[in-house]
């Protein structure tokens, strides 16, 4: 157990950002799955699941929850299965 004021404190915010974040972390990995179901399953909504996915990992990053160029990796990594899956089509 913590000895200084100052400590439980840090403790207390820690706990309130650990839940905060894991909820926001949780909400970016389903979106990004949703996005990849709906890309592998060739559906007529799978772009606006992914602009969904991609705006979920923009704010996941924006908030330090997950780091700018993972973010920018997993949004890349859409990006081009979208690609794709759209000259796949054509």
């Amino acid at each position: 157990m913590a000895n200084k004021h100052a400590a439980e404190k840090a403790i207390r915010q820690s706990a309130r950002r650990r839940v905060r974040n894991r909820s926001i972390r949780v909400a970016t990995r389903t979106e990004v799955k949703e996005a990849n179901k709906a890309l592998a399953s060739h559906s007529t909504e799978s772009e606006q699941e992914v602009k969904q996915a991609i705006q979920a990992l923009d704010k996941a990053a924006g908030k330090g929850i997950i780091k700018k160029n993972n973010a920018a990796r997993r949004k890349s990594r859409l990006m081009k299965k979208l690609n794709q899956a759209k000259t796949a089509k054509a």
